[in-house]
């Protein structure tokens, strides 16, 4: 099924709901709030038509200073129907780093590690989320790497010292 068919179900489903729509080389994508996110998944899974069974990718988007946008993040969610072949993008609009986005690692647990990175990297909350804690930087980093205003050349103290990070005891693995 064409991701323009897609989209177009999704606006009759959820009308009033979609924030914005959008379409990159032919692969159409749609924006709601964070308060939708659950039952449109739902929707796109249980759909026998559609039945996109698969959670390929969980991304941020930090847009500070980008444009006017309302939000100032975006949560990018990737689908894809095994069966049916398709793709599909939903975004959540995330005003500030003080509203969270649902949990979907009860759906997919996959979405558990997504998470967690989406978390570590940009400050963003998920709610219900069974572990949220950084995944990529170590447990004294402070701030989140890949904001716009997360200083470039800002320096970070290890969290112990070199010496144990690079043996091969297992309790510092």
């Amino acid at each position: 099924m064409d991701s323009a068919v897609i989209l177009e179900r999704i606006q009759g489903r959820f009308a009033g709901r979609v924030l914005a729509t959008g379409d990159f080389r032919g692969q159409h994508s749609v924006t709601i709030a964070p308060d939708t996110l659950v039952e449109l998944l739902t929707f796109l899974r249980e759909d026998s038509e559609l039945d996109f069974d698969m959670l390929m990718d969980i991304g941020g988007v930090d847009y500070q200073g980008y444009d006017d946008r309302s939000h100032r993040f975006e949560v990018a969610y990737q689908l894809y129907s095994v069966g049916w072949n398709h793709r599909f993008r939903v975004k959540v609009a995330v005003e500030n780093d003080t509203v969270s986005v649902p949990s979907l690692w009860k759906m997919w647990g996959l979405a558990n590690w997504m998470e967690r990175e989406v978390f570590d990297l940009f400050g963003i909350q998920f709610e219900n989320h069974p572990n949220l804690r950084r995944i990529l930087c170590h447990e004294d980093f402070e701030g989140h790497a890949l904001r716009k205003d997360y200083p470039i050349n800002r320096r970070q103290q290890l969290s112990r010292p070199v010496e144990m990070l690079l043996t091969d005891d297992p309790d510092w693995a």
